[in-house]
């Protein structure tokens, strides 16, 4: 199967501003689509054991449903994925106060984050003859209250051997912090076939950080729990959920060393597995931190693109990210972007079938 790469309209901003969809198709069949408002990622159809292809992340099929609801379906977070703790922080001993768009907390880059931007994309060249789409924003000094003007580049490639691959970058004028994550609901099953309480996974962590009753992180490294959040070994989610942390999911320290640290390369982070079609989905990254997110939040009052609605823990997020709350904490985890000292990411989305 050739590969492809082409660009539709998806819709009008209320501003008027256009809004493409873009295709990948890669050499094996797998098949990604991303729009350049929030550069979310709207489907991405994988086979399965039979070599049928379905659709395993969530969305929705026109635009105007992105902006009426905030899901952060498939989208690009940032300036900082995750909480940070009373949406302020300390840089170089200034306060600087976020936008506390989750009380008493700052979340996911605030009320107009990445994921409520229009990016510019073009297609990126590569010597493989891959797939490869390139997208970009400028975030100037002070949005939602972060300092500095921020270049990201964030593009998506689709591999050779069935792989997702996401390579982000930022760039900036002054000190600021800065963390992305890519925001997918995988449903390995097919989006709107129901629950992912029949997926195994399997996270590489041994640690999490506590969080209090407002998911506000407490800074405190902690041992995963055994029968609790402990996915060291394979789990059938739809067993675990009632015991993890008010049923949504803790933020994970991805194993690694310092050695590995300093080597930046993707190591796994975590393994997802639906046994009925066979899908599997190996995620390997360069992040430090990984959010495990099982869509407790929503309550079938959304309908996605195949017109069925999505009830709880009708996706899993496994959020590759940086430490939140790493500008009040910089030692569990330093996110601070420097001039002169881009900061990059790697995340791959292997899959396969077993």
């Amino acid at each position: 199967m050739a590969t492809a790469l082409s660009s539709r309209l998806f819709g009008t901003a209320p501003d008027g501003e256009r809004v493409d969809a873009w295709t990948l198709r890669g050499a094996c069949g797998l098949t990604l689509e991303i729009i350049t408002y929030g550069a979310a990622v709207t489907r991405l159809l994988a086979p399965d054991r039979e070599g049928r292809f379905a659709d395993v992340v969530l969305g929705f099929d026109n635009l105007a449903a992105y902006f009426s609801h905030s899901a952060y379906f498939g989208s690009v977070v940032g300036r900082v994925a995750g909480r940070v703790s009373k949406a302020r922080f300390t840089l170089d001993g200034e306060v600087h106060e976020v936008v506390p768009n989750d009380p008493p907390n700052h979340l996911h880059g605030g009320s107009r984050g990445f994921d409520k931007r229009i990016w510019n994309a073009a297609p990126a060249e590569n010597t493989t003859g891959e797939p490869s789409l390139r997208l970009t924003y400028r975030s100037p000094h002070l949005e939602d209250g972060y300092p500095g003007t921020v270049d990201v580049t964030v593009t998506y490639t689709i591999t050779h051997d069935n792989a997702l691959l996401v390579e982000s970058q930022g760039v900036t004028d002054r000190p600021t912090p800065f963390s992305l994550t890519l925001h997918h609901y995988f449903n390995l099953a097919g989006e709107g076939s129901g629950t992912i309480e029949d997926h195994e996974l399997l996270i590489y962590a041994d640690e999490y950080i506590q969080a209090d009753e407002f998911m506000t992180l407490l800074g405190k490294p902690t041992v995963v729990t055994k029968n609790q959040n402990d996915f060291r070994r394979p789990r059938v989610l739809g067993e675990v959920i009632p015991s993890l942390f008010r049923n949504h999911g803790d933020l994970y320290i991805i194993r690694r060393t310092r050695e590995d640290i300093r080597a930046s390369i993707p190591l796994p982070a975590a393994r997802l597995i639906h046994p009925a079609s066979g899908r599997a989905l190996k995620i390997f990254t360069t992040a430090t931190h990984l959010q495990l997110y099982t869509s407790s939040g929503l309550d079938g009052s959304l309908t996605g693109k195949s017109g069925a609605v999505y009830p709880q823990y009708s996706g899993v997020c496994l959020e590759c990210e940086g430490y939140p709350d790493g500008a009040n904490q910089p030692q569990l985890g330093n996110i601070i972007l420097r001039p002169g000292s881009p900061r990059r990411e790697v995340t791959r989305y292997d899959f396969s079938c077993v």
